[in-house]
């Protein structure tokens, strides 16, 4: 018999309340888009994007142009490098293609969604 009046003591009781504070609210934070980074971002991401593709090509075509002079040392020898550098040309293009389209699809289409 103890056993059910102590269950319905229990159930009787009240949680205790606790005492609750704001400590902030959103009227009170600035929450303004300059839209500014829309401009940025975006620029940003084309400048890097020409650059990947530039330095590449700036560092392969002297070299490949110096392969097909036929007084160059590796035509002296017999022994032509100029596939070498139309294989390299062609690795990294696929390379910048892949890493570029990556990176116009995932800053490009982000930063008009935020409007």
């Amino acid at each position: 018999m103890e056993n059910n009046t102590a269950s319905q003591t229990t159930a009787v009781e009240k949680p205790a309340t606790e005492e609750r504070k704001a400590y902030g609210t959103a009227k009170t934070e600035n929450l303004r888009d300059s839209g500014l980074w829309r401009i940025l971002l975006p620029a940003v991401v084309a400048a890097f994007c020409l650059a990947l593709v530039a330095f590449p090509l700036i560092i392969l075509t002297p070299l490949f142009l110096k392969s097909l002079d036929p007084a160059s040392a590796s035509n002296v020898l017999g022994k032509p490098l100029t596939w070498v550098w139309i294989v390299m040309a062609l690795v990294e293009a696929g390379i910048i293609i892949v890493t570029v389209r990556g990176l116009l699809r995932i800053f490009m289409t982000q930063a008009g969604n935020y409007q």
